[in-house]
């Protein structure tokens, strides 16, 4: 087991490089929508600088994601529109500034993230049921992908196409990142969300911090259990979410431990916190 050490720009750069040991290597980049195409878009950038090939699929409708001379771009039709995507963005970042107990605003995150998951689940079935487009995967000989997983599409694709991984994420809903990579997760001492509580907690404070992981028990089914439908229709066998998660090659790991709780590590995860920021230099003094 690995402590997080946070990585640099830099190094993410050298390990999404490492696609090929002396040839030029084809990355397949899948569903990296929202925030998370701020950071990884540097990346993809420098990476055709150095000659690699990279090939991002996404939905016509999307929150971020854009058309560039540095990449091919594989656009696939959805059956929403972007006015429809902008106004449950807006309604779930919005409770996050709302006052209520922790009931009220879990309630109100369960619905925006059941708005959320429908879209993303529309837009995933339509790419995997999009015959022409997965056949240009199929042929197209990638060396592995890049994909969030809390947007299981990728992680589909990945095993579809027997490719090696690479994780783009800041956390999966229900903690089935830790469950996945078998990271320790005890409620006296990691914090659950909206629990306001640290990792120095009293005894009654644990015993909070263990119920505050109740409703997850509950509605976890709703966010990813269509997703193992659809990734056991399309793969032709049983297979659940999680079952794919398990195989993830790379977690890069969006946190920063400035500002997040530190805590145990598999070696295959590699904290990436620094990737949000610009790249600005500090002003010189007068």
């Amino acid at each position: 087991m690995a402590l997080g050490l946070s990585a640099s720009p830099p190094a993410v750069l050298l390990l999404l490089s490492l696609l090929g040991l002396a040839a030029a290597g084809k990355l397949l980049v899948v569903s990296v929508n929202g925030s998370p195409w701020f950071s990884i878009r540097e990346g993809l950038d420098m990476l055709q600088q150095k000659g690699h090939e990279v090939v991002v699929v996404a939905p016509e409708v999307s929150l971020h994601i854009k058309p560039s001379e540095n990449f091919v771009m594989k656009m696939y039709p959805v059956p929403y529109t972007q006015e429809d995507m902008d106004n449950a963005f807006k309604a779930f970042f919005n409770i996050t500034f709302q006052d209520g107990s922790f009931f009220e605003k879990f309630s109100k995150t369960v619905e925006a993230l059941k708005r959320f998951t429908d879209f993303f689940f529309s837009s995933c079935r339509h790419l995997l049921q999009n015959r022409e487009l997965i056949r240009y995967l199929e042929e197209s000989k990638f060396d592995a992908i890049l994909t969030d997983p809390e947007i299981p599409c990728g992680v589909i694709l990945a095993e579809h196409l027997s490719l090696p991984s690479i994780y783009f994420l800041r956390g999966i809903p229900c903690r089935l990142d830790f469950e996945a990579t078998q990271c320790p997760n005890p409620p006296s001492y990691v914090p659950r969300l909206f629990s306001d509580l640290t990792d120095r907690m009293t005894f009654f404070q644990r015993v909070k911090n263990l119920l505050f992981d109740t409703p997850n028990l509950f509605h976890c089914n709703f966010l990813f259990d269509q997703f193992s439908k659809l990734a056991s229709e399309f793969l032709q066998r049983e297979v659940t979410v999680l079952d794919l998660f398990r195989k993830g090659s790379v977690w890069l790991l969006r946190l920063e431990f400035v500002l997040d709780y530190p805590r145990p590590l598999m070696p295959n995860i590699i904290p990436i916190g620094g990737a949000n920021c610009a790249h600005k230099e500090l002003p010189q003094e007068a």
